[in-house]
């Protein structure tokens, strides 16, 4: 070839902006040094080797870069590794890079993850951080948006994800990481909102406090390090996808001790009732800040994983009111879209009577609450531990309404009404000089009010101590560990002959 057509090649080549491998890798290593953290933050690429296997990320679209900027990568980084021994995949976006502003090309990477990920059955972990569009993109950045929203969309119920958010996210951002199973979000620079805060003249909406306070952030931590570190712990409560089932895992509690319930007793938190049941006392509780009067989260039960939700009658008197059944209905929907058994503690002095809650509107929210269990084939168990009056009888995991199994203490109190509306609405004509009001309300919750009626009708499958509650847990969850599962098919009959 003669020299002046090669130089012409050449040229072109460098007027197209095709660099060789070994320059694309020197320049992707200037710009991971140029990558700088806020105090107390890891950069983009930090985050991912946080969350990560040491040695085991992969990275994909490794040197895409910008459309118009040949010289600046694409600002998100994806791959797929090992958490823990298992396949996780996950996106960073990069703050460095342009602001981690959001392209067609970005989209596409994020997109080619998700289908990765649902093919190959594993989570996703999003790890939020852009300033919005890239402008000049227009309506393509705008396409990139409802790429990645359908992509969410797809793979939920089919894979886990989780949200973490350390940085900015949001307008179309905060829809996509409000689409996630679970969001973490940083305290010290985690930002998640639809409208900037001076759009709506409150400079704290958007931070940690008040994305857990409204629901729509599941945790909190300090910083990148600690909410990459949660993350990683709810993984270990996860199925891989939903056709795995709930996670099973050696344990060393015997599943048969004696279950000691004071905390709970004492303090009239069920959060300590869960603990007292759970392996080793660990509860992994979510949404702590949101509907306090109710708790969801996940244990782990003689080894296999189980969702709670109970009512917290140390909070508004464990009142159901709309925030908490909105919030039991969500964590049910996802326990049921992943096959984990659901354990229901009840304990609460009954609806929200209320105008506020009717605006909520409230029967809409009971609705949801109602149609989570009716629906739902994971497997269930309901313990009645306190309180479980009207309408939160009905709904909080009934056995008409589809628990497997329905235990109550023998302190428990069922009935339509409690003693003291039931006394004034029934009895109110037998107080007299000689019979007192209380010992109206005494003997109503002896006669009527007592587990023992529910029992007698097969409402309640059995009345227990309380020392015994972690044993017939157990082994309920147990006995339902094959209920999900195709039932054995059956060639024919066996004909009498």
């Amino acid at each position: 070839m003669e020299k002046k057509n090669l130089d012409a090649i050449l040229d072109a080549v460098k007027t197209a902006g095709v660099k060789t491998a070994s320059a694309l890798k020197s320049l992707l290593a200037e710009t991971e040094e140029k990558a700088q953290a806020p105090a107390e933050c890891l950069t983009a690429r930090g985050r991912i080797e946080a969350l990560f296997d040491a040695g085991t990320f992969m990275e994909s679209g490794t040197f895409i870069r910008r459309a118009d900027n040949e010289d600046a990568f694409e600002g998100v980084i994806c791959g797929w590794g090992s958490v823990a021994g298992r396949l996780v995949f996950a996106f960073s976006q990069d703050y460095s890079r342009a602001k981690g502003a959001l392209t067609e090309a970005h989209a596409d990477k994020i997109a080619e993850i998700y289908r990765l990920a649902v093919e190959n059955g594993a989570p996703v972990v999003g790890i939020f951080d852009s300033a919005g569009a890239l402008l000049p993109e227009g309506t393509k950045a705008l396409a990139g948006y409802s790429k990645i929203m359908k992509s969410v969309s797809m793979a939920s119920g089919v894979i886990p994800q989780i949200a973490v958010i350390p940085g900015i996210c949001s307008g179309s951002s905060a829809v996509i990481a409000g689409m996630f199973d679970f969001i973490i979000i940083s305290e010290k620079k985690g930002r998640v909102s639809f409208n900037a805060p001076f759009a709506v003249d409150c400079a704290d909406a958007g931070s940690a406090a008040f994305a857990e306070k409204s629901g729509l952030a599941s945790l909190s931590a300090k910083n990148d390090g600690e909410c990459i570190l949660k993350a990683k712990e709810l993984l270990s409560y996860l199925p891989m996808n939903n056709m795995e089932g709930t996670v099973e895992e050696e344990n060393g509690d015997d599943a048969n001790r004696l279950c000691d319930i004071s905390a709970y007793t004492e303090s009239g938190d069920t959060a300590e009732l869960v603990k007292a049941v759970a392996d080793g006392g660990r509860y992994f509780e979510l949404n702590t800040e949101y509907a306090k009067e109710m708790t969801v989260g996940f244990i782990s039960a003689n080894g296999t994983v189980c969702g709670v939700v109970a009512n917290r009658k140390s909070a508004n008197d464990g009142v159901l009111t709309a925030d908490a059944a909105r919030k039991a209905s969500r964590m049910i929907s996802f326990c049921d879209a992943f096959d984990i058994p659901v354990i229901t503690f009840v304990d609460s002095k009954g609806a929200d009577v209320s105008l506020n809650a009717e605006a909520s509107p409230y029967a809409a929210e009971l609705a949801k609450l109602a149609f989570a269990y009716s629906t739902a084939k994971c497997p269930m168990v309901t313990v009645i531990a306190g309180e479980a009056y009207g309408a939160v009888f009905s709904v909080m995991g009934s056995k008409a309404i589809g628990a497997d199994v329905v235990l109550a203490l023998e302190s428990a109190k069922v009935g339509v009404m409690s003693a003291d509306r039931a006394v004034a609405f029934l009895w109110n004509d037998k107080i007299s000089d000689t019979v007192s009001r209380s010992e109206l309300e005494a003997k109503w919750d002896e006669t009527q009010g007592s587990p023992v009626a529910a029992a007698s009708t097969g409402e309640i499958d059995d009345i227990i101590d309380s020392a015994e509650l972690r044993q017939r847990v157990c082994g309920a969850v147990m006995m339902l560990s094959a209920k999900s599962k195709c039932a054995p098919a059956r060639r024919h009959a066996n004909m009498p002959l």
